[in-house]
């Protein structure tokens, strides 16, 4: 649903991109995970450094693949007010995009948005629409949220609503880009290992790999608790991995394997791959870094593989990287650990 299209293209975005930060999307780094994973049975594993996207995230591709495909069909346009539902890095990169455009960025947002990610977006501009109460014919906060972006596409002139969730340039940023730089940068790629929240990620390589016709296999890593790729439903933590829902990309099978992380594993991994790597890294990565670790032992010998690292860990610093927060989210005296 939009509402107040405009007359014309506006086309000045695609000379902006070349004079700002826009162009530096993507092609990010594939690093070699040689401490975390030391090479065993001729086995290697890369990280895929999303976290190095310019406001810290994998959101960013789609961001302004939405963006600016809904810029060039004359959608949106300086004055106009984009507004989106979601849990942390999509609101930030749309809303650094949108400030950048001369555009307003709205986020709808729940009780499991991260404070640090409010104050983020905010820095940059958005307001925020806060929903406090889930949907009751569902116990859960996306479908509430979704309706009230409904409503406030309705009651808002020159509004668009970018729609994650659907958008098929979500996937496509990831089809176009990701995956097609790490086949660029790496060759013969074996496994791929992501986290899937809206699946924009996964589903993208996965659309990279069939149409190229490569042996690659997709290792979708959901949380414990999300019924994404048909787990049980239950309480979840993190924003960003997992859904209560099953997102439209996931209603047609993308992935060759699909592994669970808990919380408390995924928190544990994060602190690991800062220790080992040197690199700082949110849940969802630490969710990848653990599916690795789980099927490393029944990959065939000389297998490559590749882990997405969704989002920079600086974000959550109150919780992943407090020491109190994980004695008390998980009883875990983490100084003792050292």
């Amino acid at each position: 649903m939009e509402s107040g299209l405009f007359e014309r293209p506006y086309r000045m975005v695609l000379p902006m991109m070349k004079d700002s930060w826009l162009s530096q999307i993507g092609g990010t780094p594939l690093v070699r995970l040689s401490r975390l994973f030391p090479e065993e049975r001729g086995i290697r594993v890369f990280a895929k450094l999303e976290l190095m996207n310019p406001t810290g995230s994998a959101k960013d591709r789609p961001a302004l693949r939405i963006l600016q495909r809904a810029w060039e069909d004359g959608r949106i346009g300086p004055g106009s007010v984009v507004i989106e539902s979601s849990s942390g890095n999509m609101a930030i990169s749309m809303a650094a995009i949108c400030r950048l455009l001369g555009m307003s960025f709205v986020c709808v947002i729940d009780p499991r948005t991260a404070k640090q990610n409010i104050g983020i977006m905010k820095a940059y501009g958005a307001r925020v629409s806060y929903v406090s109460e889930p949907d009751p014919a569902t116990g859960e906060y996306l479908p509430a949220r979704l309706v009230r972006v409904r409503e406030l596409l309705d009651s808002t002139p020159r509004s668009y609503w970018p729609n994650q969730y659907g958008n098929p340039d979500n996937r496509a940023a990831h089809r176009d880009g990701t995956m097609s730089e790490i086949a660029d940068q790496l060759g013969a790629v074996d496994y791929v290992f992501g986290g899937v929240s809206t699946c924009g990620t996964m589903r993208g390589c996965s659309d990279y790999i069939r149409a190229n016709e490569l042996p690659t296999k997709i290792v979708a890593v959901d949380a414990v608790g999300s019924v994404i790729l048909g787990g049980d439903k239950g309480p979840r933590i993190f924003p960003g991995l997992g859904a209560g829902i099953v997102p439209p990309f996931a209603e047609e099978r993308f992935m060759d394997r699909s592994v669970y992380v808990s919380d408390r594993l995924m928190a544990l991994a994060c602190r690991e791959l800062a220790a080992a790597e040197a690199i700082l890294a949110g849940p969802s990565s630490g969710a990848v870094i653990t599916a690795v670790r789980s099927t490393f032992g029944e990959l065939p010998d000389g297998s490559v593989c590749v882990a997405i690292l969704h989002d920079r860990g600086d974000r959550y610093m109150d919780t992943v990287f407090n020491d109190e927060w994980m004695a008390t989210a998980f009883g875990i005296e983490m100084r003792a650990m050292e």
